[in-house]
């Protein structure tokens, strides 16, 4: 079962002191993280039991290298691992609505199976577009596996199959989420706005 997050993130006057040595609440720890991942892995082995090649992992450069990592170490099928670099987030907290894909697939996808990996699914813009290119290269189903959901910020519907958490309208940072870049490194997920 999806978990979903009501917190609310300090206000603006708090701060945010992203040091390792912070006391600063993360909006998801580590280990809250690392249970749901687990599980999302059994679920996805159950789903994909039966079919006859390995599952195709298509991870969503870069913030969802992390996450997919995790992911496929707790799978119990055989699975191989393609990325996608794509991104609405040239600078900043918002995504701008033009989507650059800048690296596709490189390996055949006619008649596989594939699992589209994205850190965090919100506009639903990018997931989308990619979705669309995978099933046009022959993929014989595509499915999503996302670590957040944040409904609030969707522009285009989006079926989520297998969901980490789903969060509140926060810009959020860690576990391969990053702000310009940084932060990729922290164990946690925190809020940034």
């Amino acid at each position: 079962m999806t978990e979903v997050l009501t917190q609310e993130a300090p206000t603006a006057s708090e701060g945010l002191s992203l040091d390792r040595a912070s006391n600063r609440k993360p909006m998801i720890s580590a280990a809250q993280i690392a249970r749901r991942v687990h599980r999302l892995g059994k679920q996805i082995s159950v789903v994909y039991a039966d079919i006859d090649t390995p599952l195709v992992i298509v991870v969503i450069l870069k913030g969802a290298t992390v996450f997919s990592a995790d992911l496929l170490r707790s799978l119990s099928i055989p699975a191989e691992l393609e990325f996608v670099r794509a991104s609405s987030y040239p600078t900043g907290t918002s995504s701008n609505g033009r989507l650059k894909l800048a690296h596709m697939v490189e390996g055949p996808l006619v008649g596989r199976h594939v699992l589209l990996v994205e850190d965090i699914i919100d506009s639903g813009v990018t997931v989308n577009a990619v979705a669309r290119r995978i099933q046009r290269m022959g993929a014989a189903s595509v499915r999503l596996a996302g670590l957040l959901d944040r409904p609030a910020r969707r522009q285009v519907p989006v079926k989520i199959d297998f969901t980490g958490f789903v969060i509140p309208d926060r810009f959020v940072i860690g576990y391969g989420l990053d702000y310009a870049g940084l932060y990729r490194e922290l164990p946690h997920i925190y809020a940034l706005t």
